[in-house]
């Protein structure tokens, strides 16, 4: 059997692996780099031994700041964002979960004032594998699947 890469190289940037099937897209909006002028790679149902299905996102020439890695948490928690210099990974990072997220996500209650101004505040609660978003404002929890990102 010969191995063969289905996903190319970088120069510089980062590549954010073991992404559960289904949640690269959500991040990719999340980091706002569907519209940016970056080259972006995808790779969606890819094969894991781990995961079984797993997503990938490669970026060139991007770099994540800390507020960002805590969105990828939320729909990755177990994901790796690793640091590409040269072709080769200088630095790995895990993941980590926020204890707050802002002005991201929308608050899925019809009568929540931040469902009317998109002005999303959420406290994080549970574990990485059973994340529960709480609103800051009308006080209800919901699963990370149940809240939908801001489009800005």
């Amino acid at each position: 059997m010969v191995k063969t890469r289905s996903v190319s190289a970088i120069e510089n940037g980062i590549v954010i692996d073991h992404i559960p099937a289904g949640q690269a897209l959500k991040i990719m909006r999340l980091l706002h780099v569907v519209n940016s002028k970056q080259r972006v790679t995808l790779g969606l149902n890819l094969r894991s031994t781990s995961l079984k299905l797993k997503d990938l996102i490669k970026i060139e020439n991007r770099l994540l700041a800390p507020h960002e890695m805590g969105y990828v948490a939320i729909f990755a928690p177990e994901a790796t964002i690793n640091r590409i210099e040269n072709f080769k990974v200088s630095e790995k990072i895990n993941c980590a979960l926020p204890e707050t997220i802002r002005d991201v996500l929308v608050c899925p209650n019809q009568n929540c004032i931040n469902h009317i101004e998109l002005k999303g505040y959420f406290k994080l609660e549970g574990s990485p594998s059973q994340v529960k978003l709480r609103c800051f404002y009308c006080e209800k929890q919901f699963e990370r699947d149940q809240v939908e990102e801001i489009c800005l």
